[in-house]
């Protein structure tokens, strides 16, 4: 492989990578812009998800639709009783105490599906044997391909949520004043409900398009610490931003795993999307595509 050629596989590679980043950013994203939560349990979120999938897979011996839909309905379930029996009695507590309430909750999911998913396999496997593609001399992965496609018209089809639907309407009227969206007939809590199930749902998609691209579903906790510097990079609420970011940081990762970690040692590429973040924070403390928020005094 030539130089130029070896360019371009980590370019497509980081590419793939920053789709599937997109998609687990948005478990984070979906909250904030319509309720003004940090959820700090994406990671958590994700890996339940996947282990649901996997369970649903191995243990009950599903096929790969039937597994994906048993993951659904079970991270519905537990996000909605998270909103339910924790952030709704919680409403009005300041910003601190609910992202302690995030923290805690991914240690406690952490810790049961250690136990509660013991000597379930984590990997999850592509129903269809796809073989590698080579373009102008570079291999692409085709699960990765074909998982970041299916990233792509997720992220695609929640940005239409938000900006073509009713019920996007809705959530971004409560997010952008919730007394005012409460005083037009607004139901916050319904609309709550509705966030948090859709970030049940993104969870199974974005952990499953994971492990098939990866081939493993373990460490996909450390997977939402990479989302923090795509969503800070794009604008806490901005989802076009946090498509940008993903990409940005999946080539960047990419780039430096492969000609700074030989170097300088292989945990560099985990920290350098990190460095970025600080550098641009310097200049824009809100993001690249975020919007200061402007109080009249």
């Amino acid at each position: 492989m030539t130089d130029v050629e070896f360019l371009a596989f980590l370019i497509v590679d980081g590419a793939l990578a920053g789709a599937i980043y997109a998609l687990v950013a948005l478990v984070f994203v979906v909250v904030y812009k319509a309720a003004r939560i940090a959820n700090f349990a994406v990671g958590e979120f994700v890996m339940l998800a996947t282990r649901m999938v996997a369970a649903g897979l191995h243990g009950l011996g599903l096929s790969l639709g039937g597994a994906l839909g048993l993951g659904g309905a079970g991270m519905v379930a537990v996000a909605l009783g998270f909103n339910q029996g924790i952030l709704r009695p919680l409403a009005g507590q300041p910003l601190m105490s609910l992202i302690m309430v995030t923290l805690g909750l991914g240690s406690l999911m952490r810790g049961c599906t250690a136990i509660a998913f013991a000597g379930i396999p984590g990997r999850i496997a592509s129903p269809v044997v796809l073989d590698s593609l080579v373009v102008g001399g570079v291999p692409v992965s085709s699960d990765k391909l074909v998982a970041a496609g299916v990233a792509i018209v997720c992220v695609i089809a929640v940005s239409w949520f938000f900006r073509g639907s009713r019920t996007g309407l809705a959530l971004r009227a409560i997010a952008s004043d919730p007394q005012m969206a409460m005083g037009v007939g607004i139901d916050l809590h319904r609309h709550f409900a509705i966030t948090w199930a859709m970030v049940g749902i993104l969870s199974v998609l974005a952990g499953t398009l994971w492990a098939l691209a990866s081939g493993s579903g373990f460490g996909l906790q450390l997977l939402g610490l990479r989302v923090f510097p795509i969503v800070i990079l794009g604008g806490l609420d901005s989802i076009p931003g946090t498509v940008i970011g993903a990409f940005v940081v999946g080539v960047l990762e990419s780039l430096t795993a492969g000609y700074i970690d030989p170097v300088v040692g292989s945990a560099f590429s985990q920290v350098a999307a990190y460095l970025v973040l600080l550098a641009v924070l310097f200049v824009r403390p809100f993001g690249l595509f975020g919007r200061p928020d402007i109080e009249r005094i």
